[in-house]
Formats: C-alpha cells, sequence, structure tokens
C-alpha cells in the first residue's frame, strides 16, 4: 500500500487555515523544499504561514529530521560531542561568543564539533571570525571528522554541509523576515552531536526548541534566551534557560550573579567586523581582556562545560572555564585548530 504523498499546497491550505502539520506532513514538506520541487513563491508563503501560526515541536523537528537526512554527515566516532551555535537574529552585533566558548570548551577536554555560517544578521558569522583568526573552514566530511579525531574539535560550515537548503536562500533573503528556517541550522548538526548550548532569538520558544532537541535525541541541552534579547547567556540581564536532561525540560531564569559574575553594560559585549571580533577573541585567550568580553564568554563556556558534564553546577563551570583561559589552554587550543586544518587541507 503506498504512502499518500502530501503536498506543500495542501500544508499552506491546512497551516492558513491555522491547523498545525503533523511531524511526518512537516518531513514531507521539508523534503519537497530540498529536493528542489517547491516554488520560491510556495517556500516563502509556507514559512510565513508557519510563523504567522506559530510553529509547533512536531514542525521543526521534521523539517530539521528532513534537514539532517539530505545534509552531509561527519563521522563522529563513539562518545559525547558537543555544539554551541544560536539561531542569530537579536539585532544586537555582539562578537562571536558561542565560537570562542566552543574552544574554550574543547581545550577543557569536551569533544566540540562546531556548526556555523557566515553571518546572515550580525555583521560576522562563525566562519567569518575563524578565517580571520587563521583557521581553514572548508573542510570536507573527511578532514572534519580527522580533525575532531585529532584534536578534540572542528567546524563544519554549514553551506558545504547543507547544500540542498540552497533552494530556500533566495526566498528566506526575499522575505527579511524570521522563519522556521533560522531555527534549523542550530538543530542540525552534521556529526550528531548528542550535548548542545543553543542560544534562541525568541524568549517564548525556549521550551518548544528544548523538546525538540529531545525528539531529535540529544541528551543534554540548555536553549537560552536573554531578557535583553540577546541569543546567548547575557551578563547584563537575567537569561531564560530551558534545560533538557534525562528526556525532561525545565525552565529557569539565571542571573550573572549567581555565576559569580559582574553585570556590564550590553553595549559593553558589542563586535563588529572579522577582524575586530578576531581581535577580541584573541586578547581574551591571552589574558589582556579582564572585562565584559572576558565575563560573557565565561558565562556561556562554563555552560558548555557544564552540558559537556565536567562541571556539577553552572557556575562551577565558569570557574573552570576562567582556569583554562588562564592556563593558556584555550589560545593553545586555536593555535591547534589553526594548524591542523591548515595540515588538513594543505595550506601553510
Amino acid at each position: 500500500m503506498e504512502t499518500k504523498v502530501f503536498t506543500i499546497q495542501e500544508a499552506l491550505a491546512k497551516v492558513v487555515g491555522n491547523q498545525h502539520l503533523t511531524r511526518s506532513e512537516a518531513s514531507q514538506v521539508m523534503g519537497t523544499i530540498m529536493q528542489g520541487e517547491a516554488t520560491p513563491a510556495q517556500i516563502g508563503a509556507i514559512a510565513t504561514a508557519l510563523r504567522m501560526k506559530g510553529e509547533t515541536k512536531d514542525e521543526i523537528t521534521g523539517f530539521a529530521e528532513t534537514m539532517r537526512s539530505h545534509g552531509n554527515h561527519v563521522q563522529a566516532g563513539s562518545g559525547e560531542l558537543l555544539d554551541t551555535c544560536g539561531t542569530g537574529g537579536s539585532g544586537i552585533h555582539k562578537f562571536n561568543i558561542s565560537t570562542a566558548s566552543s574552544i574554550i570548551a574543547a581545550a577543557a577536554g569536551i569533544r566540540v564539533a562546531k556548526h556555523g555560517n557566515r553571518a546572515m544578521s550580525g555583521k560576522t558569522g562563525s566562519a567569518d571570525v575563524l578565517e580571520a583568526l587563521g583557521v581553514q573552514i572548508s573542510l570536507t566530511p573527511e578532514q572534519a571528522s580527522a580533525c575532531l579525531h585529532d584534536i578534540g574539535i572542528c567546524f563544519m560550515f554549514a553551506q558545504l554541509y547543507h547544500p540542498s537548503l540552497r533552494h530556500a536562500a533566495a526566498p528566506r533573503r526575499e522575505l527579511g523576515i524570521r522563519t522556521i528556517f533560522n531555527m534549523l541550522g542550530p538543530l542540525t548538526n552534521p556529526a550528531g552531536a548528542d550535548r548542545q548550548l543553543l542560544g534562541l532569538y525568541d524568549r517564548t520558544r525556549t521550551e518548544t526548541i528544548a523538546e525538540v532537541l529531545g525528539e531529535l535525541g540529544l541528551s543534554r541541552a540548555l536553549v537560552v534566551s536573554s531578557h535583553d534579547g540577546l541569543d546567548e547567556i547575557s551578563i547584563s540581564a537575567p537569561t531564560q534557560i530551558s534545560e533538557l536532561r534525562d528526556g525532561v525540560v525545565r525552565t529557569f531564569d539565571l542571573t550573572p550573579e549567581e555565576l559569580g559574575l559582574r553585570r556590564h553594560p550590553i553595549g559593553e559585549v558589542k563586535g563588529g567586523e572579522p577582524a575586530v571580533n578576531a581581535g577580541i577573541i584573541r586578547s581574551i585567550f591571552d589574558g589582556k581582556e579582564r572585562g565584559a568580553y572576558r565575563d560573557i564568554v565565561l558565562a556561556n563556556a562554563g555552560a558548555c562545560i557544564y552540558v559537556g558534564g565536567l562541571a556539577s553546577t553552572l557556575a562551577d563551570g565558569v570557574e573552570l572555564a576562567a582556569a583554562v583561559i588562564d592556563q593558556g589552554r584555550a589560545m593553545a587550543k586555536l593555535q591547534e585548530l589553526i594548524q591542523t586544518t591548515g595540515e588538513l587541507t594543505h595550506v601553510s
């Protein structure tokens, strides 16, 4: 007996009628998009209609599952694996906090498979700043796997790992609004990371996204969205956190003081072009930066260390992150990443 094909026109009719798609229906819609069988008008319409209705856990999970199945995969071997990234879209041009945090987490001893892209909403994406730091970002799946095996961290440039998403690129750009596609990048790690720190632009969705991560098979995750609009843990205001652990999601607020950190005005964590942000990260890693830039990285790197299982509390994670920087291990891991990616791609 053949399974009935659920068309994108049927999906549009359902969503415009304020009905939710099932996980299977959402998966089929995303398959139509990724196979290049949906028109730009249809892609723009379904993304807008879902945004207006409000995307459900099943809809986001269905889209993410299909995007994962169409992507290129990295063989990560056995063991726990962490990703850290944000959705962007906060409108605040901060520096690359999650990228710096991922390097610190790797230096602490956590296996990290960082997934990221060039700037979409800000000035500098993770790919841009890593490139400015001297990291070779265009690794093949085999090279990324080797990098992860050799030094415990790799970077996977989203454009190379999700080529089918190109069909949605023009409609996304022309719409100019946040849609389900903004949420999908952090949900589609090519190495199958089972732990994650995920920053979200929309504080009303942290619990839903944490539940989606559980549906996608993650064992532990923190989905964070600050009260001052960051898709990071903030040092300027409380941060709402939805924690996935043992299949259960709990949501709470966290203040900078609870992490043992001072508050700073949000303007003090702003970044700029790739070279500027690369300079900020280097100044943190070499110990010259002791203010807001360091503190916000400590908050988020500490969360990575906590999710990675090396600290029993978030505050303990912050302390360990500080030790990793102060002992020169973060800078050493960055240098290792630069050297290894250069060797793998034969760039001197």
